[in-house]
């Protein structure tokens, strides 16, 4: 039986996991953090990872823990609404095959789809890496030793997989201007406020985000223009700075944000790695190609990538040959999205007063079937194929 090693316990190394484990191979997934992360904000889950989803039999489950967005509405300094998306619109214009969910349930519902044979492992990660041609042997934290036919670096775009066999992270991410944060807290007025909408400041250059959750906590979503390619040593002190001017509820917000250990914050960047294997050490989702949240199928293209690629194991005894079939045949998907991400980043927030006027106007039109269809294919990108089992 082979054997892989999967380094990240996110929704990339999860699916695969499951796949590589229904298709006879021994996996061990490793994951540096010590628990579950509840950190994360709310994904729209469609396109090419939704179908595969729903060939893992997992899709029951992920509709178990969605939720109903009516719409994302854009709001003034005072709460009016001053543009907004119908999201049963866009429902309808994929065939209803479209999921709001949180990350961390996502990942939950992949993990509990994981038969017992799959070894999970928390709080361990690598520190050195050795393709000896017939095996890699990967040094944990602990000091032991995995010895494995696949070594899978699924652990996101600050890869420690791909820092150890590929070379600094600087050589790969492009950054794309952005800072992200995302963090949970308690507010039942606001909470009921919400309803089931996603409510988003009307803003240039910075975007604060809330929503509702089924525990009655309100999630929070941001995000800001910046040249800054570091990371900041206090997240929540950045985010008052950044944010602290904003009117309708974001002071409510960044005066209950939780301390930094409790608070998702990132760069917005784009991975690009000219070539994901090296011997029997390859890079699957974020790793190897993060869209960024700009393109808003990261997730979907990480599950759909994770089939994709047990798929062509389990098809190409010949282990070089299936990750080269991998990587020929999923690049130009991702090629396609970072490159529509790169270009609707305007759109995604508004640099400039007239940009801002512009999405209204365009939000406005989306009532308009043809403008709805344009924004559904621009959204949803080139159909897909081949990302469920054959």
């Amino acid at each position: 039986m082979p054997k892989a090693v999967i380094c990240g316990a996110g929704i990339t190394g999860l699916a695969l996991a499951h796949q590589l484990d229904t298709t006879g191979w021994d996996v061990v997934v490793l994951e540096k953090a010590p628990a579950p992360r509840p950190q994360g904000y709310m994904i729209d889950f469609f396109g090419p990872g939704y179908d595969a989803a729903e060939a893992m039999g997992v899709l029951p489950r992920l509709r178990e823990l969605s939720y109903t967005v009516q719409e994302a509405a854009y709001v003034d300094a005072h709460g009016r609404r001053r543009a907004g998306l119908d999201y049963a619109r866009f429902s309808r214009s994929v065939g209803g095959r479209v999921l709001s969910i949180m990350r961390p349930d996502l990942e939950q519902a992949l993990r509990e789809h994981l038969s017992a044979d799959v070894e999970l492992r928390f709080g361990t990660s690598p520190t050195a890496v050795e393709d000896t041609g017939d095996t890699v042997h990967v040094t944990l934290t602990d000091g032991t030793v995995e010895r494995a036919d696949l070594l899978v670096g699924a652990d996101g775009v600050h890869s420690t997989v791909r820092r150890l066999a590929f070379g600094p992270e600087h050589q790969y991410l492009r950054h794309l201007g952005f800072h992200t944060a995302a963090f949970t807290f308690e507010d039942p007025e606001l909470h009921a406020r919400l309803g089931p909408r996603f409510t988003l400041t009307d803003t240039v250059n910075r975007q604060l985000g809330c929503y509702g959750l089924r525990d009655g906590r309100v999630a929070a979503f941001a995000v800001h223009r910046t040249r800054d390619t570091a990371l900041p040593d206090d997240p929540r002190a950045a985010l008052r700075r950044a944010y602290g001017t904003l009117g309708w509820a974001v002071p409510r917000a960044l005066d209950r944000c939780p301390p930094a250990s409790d608070l998702y914050y990132d760069h917005v960047a784009q991975t690009l790695v000219p070539q994901w294997t090296r011997g029997r050490i390859t890079l699957l989702g974020d790793a190897a190609y993060a869209v960024s949240l700009l393109a808003g199928q990261g997730a979907s293209l990480g599950v759909a990538g994770a089939t994709r690629l047990a798929h062509e194991l389990a098809a190409t005894p010949d282990l070089p040959t299936a990750l080269a079939r991998f990587e020929h045949t999923w690049r130009p998907t991702i090629t396609h999205r970072q490159h529509v991400a790169r270009r609707t980043a305007r759109w995604f927030l508004p640099a400039s007063r007239p940009q801002l006027l512009l999405r209204r106007l365009f939000l406005h039109a989306t009532a308009l079937p043809a403008v709805a269809n344009r924004l559904t294919k621009s959204i949803a990108g080139q159909p897909v194929s081949g990302v469920t089992p054959h």
